[in-house]
């Protein structure tokens, strides 16, 4: 990045949903964004975003089979931001239960996604949810330090989360992680681009994160 210009965050597509929402979101809150599966470009990027609609291990075989997950895991050894958004953010753990087998992760956090246990209510949980925060994260900097309301739209949650790595929690049957973060990884269960204007908060922050590894990076 050069001195003055906007960070550039890539969305990776591959292939599971909501590319075109976060890249607008993002583009909202003054970030550069490609949508790309090509190497290269995601090598050039500030900052990554894994985005995600859809199942756990068709997510995990579409990255592997395209090589991203090792991209991935290089880009965050680099010190590169990375967030996970919903599939995204499960992909980020070290395995998953979802249809009945097991699926090895990204295993950039420690935990395994598993179902929601929400007896009587329906599943999957879709809509509005208050998220409280549970620590302080440079994401939520200019949130209410309470918490705030985000949209979920999710099946499956995180479990055997270190409580270090719990940055937000959300109720729906059980308490669940929502926001996550460990080193520059974060990851939200709920949907910062389709949450109004605390999402583009959050969006914000993270973009703010990202020019601050480019700067860093153009001063080493």
């Amino acid at each position: 990045m050069s001195s003055g210009a906007s960070p550039l965050v890539a969305v990776l597509d591959y292939g599971m949903g909501n590319r075109r929402s976060v890249e607008k979101a993002l583009a909202h809150v003054g970030a550069r964004v490609l949508v790309s599966a090509e190497h290269e470009l995601l090598r050039s990027a500030d900052a990554l975003v894994l985005p995600g609609v859809g199942a756990f291990p068709r997510g995990m075989a579409n990255l592997r089979a395209s090589g991203l997950d090792e991209l991935l895991r290089a880009r965050v050894a680099e010190g590169v931001p990375l967030l996970g958004i919903c599939l995204g953010m499960q992909l980020l753990f070290e395995s998953s239960d979802e249809l009945g087998v097991t699926t090895p992760g990204l295993a950039l956090l420690g935990g395994r996604v598993r179902a929601l246990r929400a007896p009587g209510l329906t599943v999957p949980h879709i809509g509005w949810n208050e998220v409280r925060f549970e620590r302080p994260c440079e994401l939520t900097a200019d949130l209410a330090p309470q918490g705030a309301a985000f949209y979920h739209v999710h099946s499956y949650v995180a479990d055997g989360v270190s409580a270090a790595d719990v940055i937000g929690t959300a109720e729906y049957g059980e308490r669940f992680a929502s926001l996550v973060a460990r080193g520059h990884v974060y990851g939200t269960q709920f949907h910062p681009e389709k949450s109004s204007i605390d999402g583009l908060q959050l969006l914000a922050a993270f973009t703010r994160l990202a020019a601050r590894h480019a700067n860093s990076a153009l001063s080493a």
